[in-house]
């Protein structure tokens, strides 16, 4: 994942713009620092997602990304720096 091809990279931006997106403007669901901020965390989340959760559903799978677990990797990472920032342990 770390020496990952361009159409890799474009994947996961593409996921983690949908998700922050949802995110953002149907959920309300909102970091202190923006909507760029929200696409940040919810790419690396995204980026992140397979190698923590697994690899679920081959058939799912778009140039080497797993969908599942990068959206599931993106929601949860943006929900983990929220909640952060809630309590105060964000600057």
């Amino acid at each position: 994942m770390i020496g990952m091809d361009f159409l890799c990279f474009l994947w996961l931006l593409i996921i983690a713009g949908v998700v922050s997106a949802v995110m953002y403007y149907a959920l309300n669901i909102r970091l202190a620092a923006g909507y760029w901020m929200q696409l940040i965390v919810s790419w690396v989340g995204a980026w992140l997602g397979s190698p923590v959760l697994g690899h679920w559903f081959e058939q799912v799978k778009l140039g080497g990304i797993y969908i599942i677990p990068a959206i599931l990797g993106a929601i949860a990472l943006t929900w983990a720096y929220r909640t952060r920032e809630e309590t105060g342990a964000v600057a």
